[in-house]
């Protein structure tokens, strides 16, 4: 199977072309893609180099999967003509996961969703990935009624800028700045552009982007997002209230069992997740599960995951195994 992996020498593009060699997905041909300034640079892929190509020599090569990881504008501009060829696009960037035309899959919660003639298919926010993963099993019990989430997000979740601005900070060097602020012993309560409403890019598409996937438009979210010095992944603190009452112990059962859930729920032996220890993993990790004392059917809990395999470039490879395994790429 040829695949093409359109911003191959990016962040999230180098993370899947490691996750794409480490899941042991089916690559019969490499098609690393990349802008202009980067063709003829070399990438490694299962121990062999590969020259990155340009859209043109990508799109005549007619891979079976192409899978943009190269920014809303690009995604915009290209996955069309890929699709037009007949090729299936993931597309990591925010261009379509809210057109109602186009799907958005986490696959652990509605790959069910997806057919043969879906030919561009949106991979959704990072934080919203690992949160619905936790809230999809919840809902299908309990009825979630609302969500209250804080997150708390990896400077890898910017690039490379914000990971050399941290590292440089930590060292006294001066460099380039990726955020309008130091983030070293910083917290910054602002990740993308504010709206008109006082919320930022970033929060709304937690809002959104949770409902569509869930597929109930009666969930309501709201979110404050917050990036902070750490690498490794996003933590988020949420807050949901069910429709129906629940019992604490069947809540850690039901995840516990859910699929792409790890649960790390013991306190008397400070067991909970961290960013340090999901980094580089593919699952969700939930702990901190505790009742909301302040009113009733509301529950607490904590989420992290990587966000650059979970909630980027696995869930992206995860979508193109499960269109493997259904025929339907």
């Amino acid at each position: 199977m040829k695949v093409a992996v359109v911003g191959a020498t990016g962040l999230v593009g180098t993370k899947m072309l490691q996750v794409l060699a480490e899941r042991n997905f089916p690559v019969t041909e490499l098609i690393p893609v990349a802008s202009e300034k980067s063709i003829g640079k070399e990438v490694e892929f299962k121990g062999t180099k590969y020259k990155v190509v340009g859209f043109e020599e990508a799109l005549a090569a007619k891979p079976a999967i192409a899978i943009f990881s190269a920014g809303g504008g690009t995604s915009l501009n290209l996955a069309p003509k890929f699709a037009e060829a007949g090729i299936t696009v993931i597309d990591n960037s925010s261009a379509w996961r809210m057109d109602p035309t186009k799907k958005l899959v986490v696959p652990e919660v509605n790959a069910n969703v997806l057919t043969a003639s879906d030919k561009i298919i949106a991979n959704p926010n990072c934080s919203t990935i690992q949160m619905v993963v936790v809230l999809k099993p919840l809902h299908d019990k309990y009825k979630i009624k609302r969500v209250v989430v804080s997150t708390y997000q990896s400077v890898t979740g910017t690039g490379v800028k914000a990971v050399e601005q941290l590292m440089n900070e930590r060292k006294g060097i001066e460099g380039e700045m990726a955020y309008k602020y130091p983030i070293d012993l910083n917290a910054i309560p602002q990740i993308d552009v504010f709206l008109e409403n006082g919320y930022t890019k970033e929060e709304m598409k937690m809002t959104l982007e949770t409902v569509k996937i869930i597929g109930d438009a009666n969930v309501k979210v709201t979110a404050t997002t917050v990036r902070i010095p750490v690498m490794g992944g996003h933590s988020e603190s949420v807050n949901i209230e069910f429709e129906n009452d629940f019992d604490l112990a069947e809540v850690r059962e039901i995840l516990s069992k859910a699929p792409g859930i790890v649960v790390q729920d013991d306190i008397a032996n400070f067991v909970y997740p961290m960013p340090l220890t999901a980094h580089e993993k593919d699952e969700t990790f939930v702990g901190r599960i505790r009742r909301d004392e302040s009113q009733p059917n509301t529950l607490n809990c904590w989420i992290v995951s990587d966000n650059l395999r979970k909630g980027a470039a696995t869930n992206a490879i995860q979508i193109a195994e499960y269109l493997l395994e259904k025929g339907l790429v």
